[in-house]
């Protein structure tokens, strides 16, 4: 009876999602009670329940320290990159402070181009054992330099594990969770990279009276990527990852670890959908990602990282002890401000995502961010008082920083590791992924120049004008995947050849 009714509500499915295929219409919705709750979970007229949320944890939250690592990188130069430059000779220059900055993103860019196909040969677990070593040893090479050119280097390497671990974690959190709280967990990277943020921007105070201070804030990165490595070889591997393998009884004995005994029938019967529709294992060419029935997900993905990053959320990051400086606040102050209105607007992302829906927190955090931009535009100009504008100018930040928190933040990653289908999923985020880091590479490198040459009221009107089109374009493409499994989500996007 269970098969049968699942079979009939699959066809109707197939349908209805086909025919707004073809009219290049996304934003449907769904009449079904089949496994409304995703991956594992049976309706209410089913015999079993959910699956416990507490099984996957613990190998979620070890795969969430690759997130940590990849915000702590992010801030840790945001206040030693002043001692950093006295000490190693290039204070004064703009070019070089920009490149300790954007020399890790470029590292980012090629680990994101090849976690893909690295993710794809030698698993999840490996992947992220892979990226923990870079990690570890550009760290070394930072904290040990005694010139610009070790320290270039050292961040290089950094970068390269920074490119391989999100990715990586987006899909398997993705793959490890139960579809009726994969938004929570998806939630937990971008949790995981505030408080990595926090955490560089708290060990980096010292630096303000010790010049020496910032070797200690590079060594100190190496603990958590030790402890990644270590960790991921007691986590459970990726089921999806297996399955397409062919390894079937290791994917069986995965299942019952992460969900128990009692589930592992109906999750196999989950994985075998998108084999069912000839999506054999087979090595994925490039350039089938660019054309073919496969490029509208792709592109939107990695239109949700572009316009991720021409928001200018990492400026403020980078550069957030520069911005509060000129406006007049105490960096440490502004800094630490930002890490909690960051940590805070992540939580509740993370308990409104399986609620509210990915759609709509997307739009609603683009739409915030427009508001706390032309907050900023109206600071910059001569319009209010000197303290008014201050007002305007700081909270304009915090705003803006909230609004990001709440979607434009952990959204695209769980978006992107949910639409993508199984086949191309590992290297389809590689792409969208390395356009992610090729705008951050330009925003980190060109901001402070572009803030001196156009001024504060012009560069935030564009910053603005891009989270602007990112609501109009989330609005007219993005789907909702909320309360569905991979497979479901699967079959309705791509059409059979």
């Amino acid at each position: 009876m269970r098969g049968r009714h699942s079979e009939t509500v699959l066809v109707h499915k197939r349908t209805s999602s086909k025919e707004h295929l073809n009219g290049y219409d996304y934003d449907y919705d769904y009449d079904y009670d089949y496994d409304r709750e995703g991956l594992l979970g049976h309706s209410q007229s089913g015999h079993i329940s959910n699956p416990s949320w507490q099984r996957p944890l613990p190998h979620i939250l070890v795969a969430t320290i690759s997130s940590f690592l990849f915000g702590y990188h992010l801030g840790v130069v945001n206040d030693t990159l002043e001692s950093i430059s006295v000490e190693l000779g290039f204070s004064g220059s703009t070019l070089a402070e920009g490149l300790v900055v954007s020399t890790c993103l470029a590292g980012a860019l090629l680990g994101s181009l090849f976690s893909g196909w690295i993710s794809d040969g030698l698993g999840r677990r490996r992947a992220f054992q892979l990226c923990a070593l870079p990690m570890i040893i550009g760290a070394s090479m930072s904290a040990t330099t005694n010139s610009l050119e070790g320290m270039l280097l050292g961040r290089f390497f950094v970068g390269t594990g920074m490119g391989l671990g999100p990715p990586v974690a987006a899909l398997y959190v993705s793959e490890v969770s139960p579809a009726h709280v994969r938004g929570t967990y998806g939630s937990f990277t971008q949790i995981a990279t505030c408080l990595g943020l926090m955490t560089a921007l708290l060990i980096g105070i010292p630096a303000k009276n010790d010049t020496s201070w910032w070797r200690v804030c590079f060594w100190v990165s190496t603990i958590p990527a030790a402890l990644l490595a270590l960790l991921m070889e007691f986590s459970t591997e990726s089921p999806h990852w297996l399955y397409k393998r062919g390894r079937i009884a290791q994917t069986e004995e995965e299942l019952d670890r992460l969900f128990g005994a009692a589930h592992v029938k109906s999750a196999m019967a989950e994985l075998s959908k998108s084999d069912n529709r000839a999506d054999e294992v087979a090595a994925v060419k490039f350039l089938e990602l660019l054309h073919g029935r496969h490029f509208k997900v792709v592109f939107i993905g990695s239109a949700l990282f572009a316009f991720q990053q021409l928001s200018g959320i990492n400026a403020v990051f980078f550069f957030s002890s520069t911005v509060f400086k000129s406006a007049g606040v105490p960096s440490d102050s502004g800094n630490i401000c930002i890490g909690v209105v960051n940590l805070s607007g992540s939580i509740v992302a993370m308990i409104l995502m399986d609620r509210l829906g990915r759609k709509l927190l997307l739009v609603g955090s683009f739409l915030g961010m427009v508001v706390a931009m032309g907050l900023q535009v109206i600071a910059a100009s001569d319009i209010m008082s000197a303290s008014t504008n201050l007002y305007l100018s700081v909270g304009g930040m915090l705003l803006f920083v909230l609004t990001f928190s709440l979607g434009a933040g952990p959204v695209p990653g769980l978006l992107l590791s949910e639409i993508l289908p199984s086949r191309i999923r590992a290297k389809a985020m590689a792409v969208c992924m390395s356009v992610h880091w090729v705008i951050n590479f330009f925003v980190g490198l060109l901001f402070l120049n572009l803030l001196e040459m156009l001024g504060p009221q012009i560069l935030y009107t564009i910053f603005g004008t891009f989270c602007l089109m990112a609501t109009v374009f989330v609005k007219k493409n993005v789907i909702e995947t909320k309360g569905k499994s991979l497979q479901e989500i699967e079959m309705a996007l791509v059409p059979v050849d």
